[in-house]
């Protein structure tokens, strides 16, 4: 084993800056061996073009349970990964009948649609803030896109806290231990299993009743999309309200911009994204062919890891990318990542956050962060990124 290759993922100088190794390795070594939580090695890959590449090729997914692949973590966590393996996002032609039936339900049209609802949750939720400080991820970033997806899902938001530990210990890298992991993709999963039982025997207007009708998906497949939604649907989404508040409230003119002119919120959700230095993981592939890399030579049975937070900092695609530019357009950035396995999902991550930035704006135009952004708390040993505690007030 090589113990001189670089421990993966880095650590950050501040829950808001970017590792310094990102523009050191896009710059000297763009295709870089690092070593991953579970002491397996892996190919890292830091430029905008090489990840759009290798994240475009229809080829490559996130099959790590195959022969040679590197593991994520030593723990079999499954989370996200696990769940595109086990059933939620299968590939080739059932990946694309998959796609086909969930993302109905995503659609931009559907999303302008429940605008409304979500926005009247977001007042609702900003009513009850207590006397500042407030932690915003705690009152507002973590509660409004859990009660998004479980409305779409046709599951009971009360639940949400259970969720939450469920969907922890799903991502853990480090945090949990294999005993506790086990015991709660247990306890999710029969949880999961009663409710797509109880909808079989009386479906709602839900996403879940609608594949429960139609009856093309096994209930396998119908638990692996459960499991997945609720788990991408509700933890991404969440830190990146919280992360985006930061950003904004950390450069307070940022903020200011956007109280005299709503209409760049929209773009400023994009930058947001774009410029998110705490974003996590990376999105991994396993090439089952070898392909070439920045001129390096990839061979099949590789994992690479594709940091789309390094590509989105890389100067070849964005100028001043190191600055947030809150008009920025345009801004084809990989947050959500690109080709066949992109998220599902991302036209719901954007609408939850303009409504949830424009709602904030309205109402508490005086935001403030109650403290230094350098002292932010970073969530530690997840595979994804985001902050313990936004703490605000007004």
């Amino acid at each position: 084993m090589d113990t001189d290759l670089p421990e993966y993922p880095f650590a950050q100088p501040a829950a808001l800056e970017p590792p310094p190794q990102w523009s050191e390795l896009r710059a000297g070594c763009p295709v870089a061996s690092v070593r991953l939580a579970s002491g397996d090695q892996a190919l890292l890959l830091t430029r905008y073009a090489d990840v759009r590449q290798v994240l475009s090729d229809p080829r490559f997914t996130r099959q790590l349970d195959a022969d040679g692949a590197a593991r994520v973590t030593s723990q079999e966590s499954g989370g996200v990964f696990g769940a595109e393996q086990s059933s939620m996002t299968p590939t080739g032609e059932a990946h694309q009948r998959w796609r086909r039936l969930v993302g109905r339900w995503f659609t931009v049209k559907r999303m302008v649609a429940m605008e409304p609802r979500i926005a009247a949750m977001a007042e609702r939720l900003i009513s009850g803030f207590g006397p500042g400080p407030v932690d915003l991820v705690k009152a507002y970033a973590f509660p409004l896109p859990v009660w998004v997806i479980c409305d779409m899902l046709g599951v009971p938001d009360s639940d949400r806290d259970r969720f939450a530990y469920w969907s922890d210990t799903m991502l853990s890298l480090t945090r949990y231990g294999q005993e506790e992991i086990n015991a709660a993709q247990l306890e999710f999963g029969e949880y999961l299993w009663a409710h797509i039982e109880a909808t079989r025997a009386n479906p709602g207007d839900d996403l879940i009743s609608d594949l429960v009708t139609n009856d093309e998906l096994s209930t396998l497949e119908l638990l692996g999309t459960a499991q997945g939604l609720l788990i991408a649907g509700h933890e991404t989404t969440a830190n990146m309200i919280g992360k985006m508040v930061a950003m904004l409230l950390a450069d307070r003119s940022r903020w200011e911009r956007l109280l005299a002119d709503r209409a760049l919120v929209r773009t400023a959700v994009e930058e947001a994204l774009r410029f998110d230095a705490n974003p996590g993981f990376g999105m991994p592939r396993y090439i089952t062919e070898d392909i070439e890399v920045s001129g390096v030579k990839l061979a099949a049975g590789t994992t690479v890891i594709n940091s789309m937070a390094a590509a989105n900092r890389d100067e070849s695609a964005f100028e001043h990318a190191d600055d947030m530019d809150l008009a920025r357009r345009p801004n084809p950035h990989l947050a959500f990542g690109a080709g066949p396995h992109s998220c599902i999902g991302q036209a719901l991550a954007r609408t939850e956050m303009q409504v949830a930035l424009i709602a904030l704006l309205d109402r508490l135009p005086g935001l403030r962060l109650d403290g230094p952004a350098e002292e932010l708390p970073r969530r530690e040993g997840l595979i994804v990124g985001g902050l313990e505690r936004v703490m605000v007030r007004w």
